[in-house]
């Protein structure tokens, strides 16, 4: 088992490498950066000419490398992360990118986080049901529902949340996690009461679609399992329905599940970030969205490659917990044991 956490972490290592190359390139693709919005931002707030503009920002490209070529400027920017931790600087911010990451990565992390454990929990459960009642009504409820999560997108139901708030219930504070009266208030029972109000749409929508993925792959792979000639075996022995689904069918069909958790986090954050965006919540999404359309690459770039780590993270959590699940995994092929 160990030997096989050290092979997965020494081939995460070069993946990474790869992941930081592209994401680099193609946020540096589209033409312009950091020094064309210093231009703009000159001539159409500071009533400066073009000439004056341009000269400024011409500066400002070479006081903070922009002016150097692309593969210096990710050489520079890789070098500074491997070596003393440093992933530059926020050109929009204007403070280093790992304190932007600081502020707004830890609250990402924890909705997706929650939203995992919901989704988890009660796609789970309500697979089970389904399939234990395949072709009933509550079946065919179950499964409509996994038909709209997985369908209808997450910014569409972020959308029609945030109208059916301001427009029908008069809510004004939806951009934030806390209400003006509580935001420098240490924390109580009331604020955590605050906190859930400015949150749940964000934790619905987010857990909405993986509660969706994990019923329908419940369903799918519990009936299959239910029969399977040693769950029969199991009946014959005169185990009670509940007894066979549980002990012997339900461990089972957890395997699809158990291999998905390597891309459930990454699919939780990119649910959270969106509807984050819409709601404009200070978590990840705002700031990729702010960062990219100003050109502050670093910034971009830093999250893409968190999120990409995150990736990389959970598949190497799902094998582990796979391998500690099923004994034939860690038997299997040698580089299990």
């Amino acid at each position: 088992m160990f030997r096989f956490l050290l092979v997965r972490i020494a081939s995460a290592i070069p993946v990474l490498l790869v992941l930081s190359v592209v994401t680099f390139g193609i946020i540096q693709a589209p033409p312009g950066d950091y020094s064309d919005y210093i231009r703009s931002q000159l001539i159409n707030q500071g009533g400066a000419s073009f000439e004056e503009a341009d000269a400024q920002a011409q500066a400002y490209r070479k006081e903070h490398g922009l002016d150097k070529p692309l593969p210096i400027q990710y050489v520079n920017w890789i070098t500074g992360i491997v070596t003393r931790g440093d992933f530059g600087h926020s050109l929009y911010y204007n403070k280093p990118v790992a304190d932007v990451v600081g502020e707004r990565l830890p609250r990402t992390l924890a909705l997706a986080l929650v939203c995992h454990i919901l989704a988890s929990v009660i796609g789970i459960a309500f697979g089970i049901i389904a399939a234990t009642r395949q072709y009933s009504w509550i079946d065919s409820l179950l499964s409509t529902v996994s038909f709209l999560g997985m369908t209808v997108p997450r910014f569409l139901m972020a959308l029609i949340i945030v109208y059916i708030l301001v427009f029908h219930f008069n809510v004004s504070e939806i951009n934030s996690f806390h209400s003006a009266r509580y935001g420098g208030a240490p924390w109580s029972w009331d604020k955590f009461v605050d906190l859930i109000k400015h949150v749940w749409p964000v934790v619905a929508i987010a857990t909405f679609g993986g509660l969706a993925y994990n019923m329908r792959v419940m369903r799918g792979n519990l009936l299959d399992t239910l029969n399977a000639q040693y769950v029969e075996t199991a009946r014959a022995k005169g185990l009670s329905e509940g007894a066979v689904v549980m002990r012997h069918a339900v461990p089972n069909a957890l395997h699809p599940l158990i291999m998905y958790q390597g891309v459930v986090l990454p699919y939780m954050l990119t649910g959270e970030i969106e509807t984050a965006i819409i709601f404009a919540l200070p978590t990840v999404g705002p700031a990729i969205v702010g960062s990219m359309w100003v050109g502050d690459v670093y910034v971009t770039a830093t999250f893409m490659l968190v999120l990409s780590a995150t990736l990389i993270v959970g598949n190497i959590i799902a094998d582990m917990m796979l391998a500690a699940l099923d004994p034939r995994v860690r038997m299997g092929g040698g580089v299990y044991a």
